[in-house]
């Protein structure tokens, strides 16, 4: 025989009844969709000030890749670095606003000069260009 099958048994005494017990929502309802990506923006950049020789560079093709971001960063001719940042709209809005101006320790940022651009395909990566 089964003993008890009160309430207060607990659950693994209870006999089966085909069904499990309610707990919060209805087993029917569906978890909602994960909200849409937002659409990628891409920014080009020119950064001024000490920012060539002082690992600008190769600082910038990390802390994209950690953001996951793609594009490409080059040191120009007239001493400054340039760069296309892509993706994410907040990652993008993040590495212009808040790291770019920052840079790597040694480097000393005077001016991040943004400008729009064509968001670029997210399987190219980021990556260093030759100086142009």
């Amino acid at each position: 025989m089964f003993p008890s099958t009160s309430a207060t048994a607990p659950r693994f005494l209870r006999p089966f009844t085909g069904t499990a017990p309610r707990r919060g929502m209805a087993a029917s309802a569906a978890a909602p969709p994960p909200p849409p990506s937002p659409a990628p923006k891409a920014v080009r950049v020119v950064v001024k000030g000490r920012v060539q020789g002082v690992f600008f560079r190769d600082w910038t093709v990390e802390t994209a890749r950690s953001l996951g971001l793609a594009g490409w960063v080059r040191n120009r001719r007239d001493g400054t670095v340039e760069a296309l940042l892509s993706g994410d709209p907040d990652k993008v809005d993040e590495m212009v606003s808040r790291r770019i101006p920052v840079g790597p320790p040694a480097a000393a940022v005077t001016a991040v000069v943004p400008s729009p651009a064509d968001p670029v395909d997210p399987a190219e990566g980021f990556h260093r260009k030759p100086t142009a």
